[in-house]
């Protein structure tokens, strides 16, 4: 298979628009005759199902949580970045472009973050038209922070909920068209299977996560916009129902799958404490703006944090990287928290951990000012680990958090399926092997607000839609697909419970395929992973039935796919030898300990193809050309 990004010709700063002009449109009176499938309800989504309802297509949107608003783009904190440049500090659209390629690693399509970066401010303009409360100057201006990987302050935020007030902003679009009846709202349903027919993606099999039901759903396209993978690791800062189900399922159809090892690890969570924990606890980087991250020079120093003299305290961030300092990018902090700690200099009971000490700043702007700034993430971190953040250091340590891998789209956002377009998080096109903090969300509402308005239409446009009836073959296929999948995990009837399995395999993910890697431990991982698998279809423990609510089912089923998706991580990562951004091979790197890329033989995109259950995948490489920010080592010291 030859991939076919779809990059429009021409200087860089005109693709996007030279790309609009050329897409063919869809008539006002015509979109009322064409349906369209949007699955996820968060930030790409919502804003995606919002912006197509509104245009007149006939839009059904699907959540399996109770509401819209419980999407996880609720749980992000810090912010999200734009070009506007208000601070007067050097931003524009070519830095954050540059800043993003190259926080990336030079792993990121060119075309698709510079689109990116453009369409940043509308973003701001539409948020602050739909009455999202971003935190504002004494004169009345927005106002901007720092986050990693850049030396402007480009950071809209509204102080640590950014991402609810901005799903709060596209759940009020989403819901005037509910209202007005262009998008039907479907919640508590989770898709299980895509529908392909004639080669292009039709519908969707989806189970009624109440009542147990299978429903078809037929659709002239479908969007998938369901998030990153990063539970498959089962401890993660990600909400315990986000899952990799729906995108999967997409893959096992013949989308192909982009980039699966580039997961992201984000430096400032809360430690890990007990077996007992089901997830983990994000502490926003915006944290890193006022914060200061140090370790005693003294291994295993005993000594609470307050007794330790200045003199005696390691800065290491500042120390190592002066011109970025506490906000270097996520991989960077990263891995220096773990090498710290793996040396002997980790503090906290499990000795995985370092300080994130807000005294210097407390003392310099007051304690309201830094409540004002950070109160609610103070709140959370001392109701979580009862110590009191004013008086004491937080504890950090790095999580899984992002992942940059996802299924393979071209600049119009459409997969290797006709039809599939996959939005967000879902998708792999613009972070590379690192996301830069406060990029998640301009990609999600830059994807569902300002992109696939244009490019679904030009799919709409372009092509024929013969109508399809439930009693189709391809349709009856996909349904006994996932009724034999359903029934095959019911009737195991094990000993073992689904939780106990994936906590393993997270295990095995986290200490094989987690900040660093190795191709021995790849393939150690590889052989494990295939092993508890095995065990898994022989031994799990599903109770009740299919027929009715059943939570132990529905995360069955999203394990059997994790243990799919996990062996594929791990196959990339072994590939790909070369350290870049977040994927970190051991043997690849500098001889100060940072990532050593390979630009000779490993500057594509790895895409990842289905061949059955029983073959090895089969790769196909998009090269990836860089005409404007030339690949180099890079430094933020």
């Amino acid at each position: 298979m030859t991939l076919d990004a779809k990059i429009p010709s021409g200087p860089i700063e005109q693709a996007w628009a030279k790309a609009c002009f050329d897409m063919k449109l869809v008539n006002p009176a015509n979109k009322r005759k064409h349906s369209l499938i949007v699955v996820g309800s968060g930030l790409a989504g919502g804003s995606a199902a919002a912006s197509l309802g509104e245009l007149g297509y006939n839009v059904k949107c699907f959540c399996f949580q109770d509401s819209p608003r419980r999407a996880h783009s609720i749980a992000a904190q810090g912010g999200i970045n734009a070009a506007k440049n208000y601070p007067n500090d050097g931003e524009s659209v070519y830095r954050l472009f540059y800043d993003t390629v190259k926080g990336g690693d030079f792993r990121a399509r060119e075309a698709n973050v510079y689109r990116l970066a453009e369409v940043s401010g509308k973003i701001i303009d539409q948020c602050v038209a739909q009455g999202v409360p971003f935190a504002r100057e004494y004169g009345g201006s927005l106002s901007n922070r720092s986050f990693g990987g850049a030396q402007v302050s480009r950071t809209f935020y509204a102080r640590g909920q950014t991402g609810q007030q901005l799903l709060l902003g596209a759940y009020q679009a989403l819901e005037r068209q509910v209202q007005a009846g262009s998008v039907t709202m479907i919640p508590r349903h989770e898709m299980l299977d895509l529908i392909v027919i004639d080669g292009r993606a039709r519908g969707i099999v989806a189970r009624d996560l109440v009542n147990g039901k299978l429903s078809v759903h037929i659709a002239d396209a479908v969007i998938l916009a369901t998030g990153g993978y990063g539970n498959a690791y089962y401890l993660s800062t990600n909400a315990k129902g986000s899952n990799a189900t729906a995108i999967w399922r997409a893959y096992k159809r013949g989308a192909l799958f982009a980039n699966p090892c580039f997961t992201q690890i984000h430096p400032t969570c809360i430690p890990v404490s007990g077996d007992y924990q089901s997830k983990l606890t994000l502490m926003s980087e915006s944290l890193r703006n006022d914060g200061r991250i140090w370790v005693p020079k003294k291994k295993g120093d005993p000594r609470p944090p307050n007794q330790i003299p200045e003199e005696e305290r390691d800065y290491y961030l500042e120390r190592r990287y002066p011109s970025f300092g506490n906000l270097v990018p996520r991989d960077v902090a990263s891995r220096n928290a773990k090498a710290l700690c793996d040396e002997g200099y980790g503090v906290g009971k499990t000795g995985l951990g370092v300080y994130l000490d807000f005294s210097e700043a407390i003392n310099r702007l007051g304690e309201k000012t830094v409540r004002e700034r950070y109160g609610n993430l103070f709140d959370m971190y001392q109701r979580i680990t009862d110590e009191d953040p004013y008086k004491v250091p937080m504890r950090i340590y790095p999580a899984i958090h992002y992942t940059m891998g996802g299924l393979w789209v071209d600049y119009e956002l459409q997969s290797t399926i006709p039809g599939l377009f996959v939005l967000g998080e879902a998708n792999f096109s613009d972070h590379g092997a690192n996301r830069l903090g406060a990029s998640a969300l301009m990609q999600g509402l830059s994807d569902g607000y300002f992109v696939i308005p244009y490019t679904v239409g030009n799919y709409l446009a372009t092509n024929k839609f013969p109508k399809v009836e439930e009693s189709n073959a391809e349709v009856q296929s996909s349904v006994a697909v996932v009724k034999q999948k359903i029934d095959k995990l019911l009737s195991i009837k094990g000993k073992r419970t689904v939780d106990s399995f994936h906590r393993e395999l997270g295990k095995i993910l986290w200490d094989y395929c987690g900040m660093a890697r190795t191709a021995q431990g790849l393939e150690t991982a590889i052989g494990k992973i295939r092993a508890l698998r095995e065990e898994y279809w022989k031994n799990v423990t599903v109770a009740g039935t299919g027929d009715d609510l059943n939570e132990s089912l529905e995360k069955a089923g999203r394990v059997a796919d994790y243990f799919e998706l996990a062996e594929l991580i791990c196959i990339d990562a072994r590939d790909r030898n070369e350290s870049c951004g977040g994927h970190f091979r051991e043997e690849y790197q500098t001889p100060d300990g940072e990532a050593q890329r390979d630009d000779e033989h490993y500057s594509y995109v790895a895409a990842w193809g289905y061949k059955g259950p029983d073959a090895p995948p089969e790769l196909t490489k998009e090269p990836l050309e860089f005409h404007y920010v030339h690949p180099s080592q890079r430094s933020y010291k």
